[in-house]
């Protein structure tokens, strides 16, 4: 088990907010994270930072749905060490698409990963087991996730195993499920109002979204 922190840090990344577009290209020099998610990502870290809305600012979280479910697509970055403590394979939603997701949706039994911001809740065992509550902070674009029962929960179909069997790893019922030897570690890490960002390179969810315009 990866022993992670959430205390608070007197460091550069609880400073007021100013030369984000700054900070957008230290992150991409250094990682290797898709460059517009990663800005995006920065930006409306800092927004909800402002607005009071994150206080485990630690850890920066994000699912790169541009990418294949056959790559490990989800990132938790330290923004204290600004690095990337856990890389691993993430699901999108059995609707959204087979290999790629590529449509998305607010809404009841549609059975689709829904894009944008999250701040994570509290940690809790269902049916599922260990699971991270998540709480959809984009009006028409993801804030029916708590009713959608979606949360970050480890699956045994996030795995390479199945990459291996048919080319892709299984779907979820919209939750971001991650791999059942890393769904404590990430728990451990994010919970306690922390960032989450789920990107695709959708204009519909760009026209509607305040946080990353």
């Amino acid at each position: 088990m990866i022993v992670f922190s959430t205390q608070s840090y007197s460091n550069k990344f609880l400073a007021p907010t100013n030369g984000i577009e700054e900070k957008v290209m230290h992150l991409t020099d250094k990682l290797s994270i898709n460059n517009e998610a990663i800005r995006l990502a920065v930006k409306g870290y800092e927004r909800l930072k402002n607005l009071g809305r994150i206080e485990n600012l630690r850890y920066l979280t994000i699912a790169d749905f541009s990418k294949p479910s056959s790559e490990e697509r989800l990132y938790v970055i330290d923004m204290l060490l600004e690095k990337i403590v856990i890389q691993t394979l993430v699901a999108h939603g059995r609707n959204s698409g087979t290999l790629f997701a590529n449509t998305f949706s607010n809404k009841n039994e549609s059975h689709q990963s829904s894009l944008g911001f999250y701040v994570t809740g509290n940690p809790y065992k269902g049916k599922h087991g260990n699971s991270l509550e998540l709480n959809g902070v984009e009006e028409g674009i993801n804030d029916h996730a708590k009713n959608r029962a979606i949360v970050i929960h480890g699956a045994d179909y996030v795995s390479q195993n199945f990459i291996k069997q048919q080319g892709y790893i299984g779907r979820s019922l919209g939750c971001p499920a991650v791999p059942n030897n890393k769904v404590m570690d990430i728990i451990e890490a994010i919970q306690g109002a922390s960032c989450l960002f789920i990107y695709a390179p959708s204009k519909d969810y760009f026209k509607k979204s305040t946080l990353s315009n």
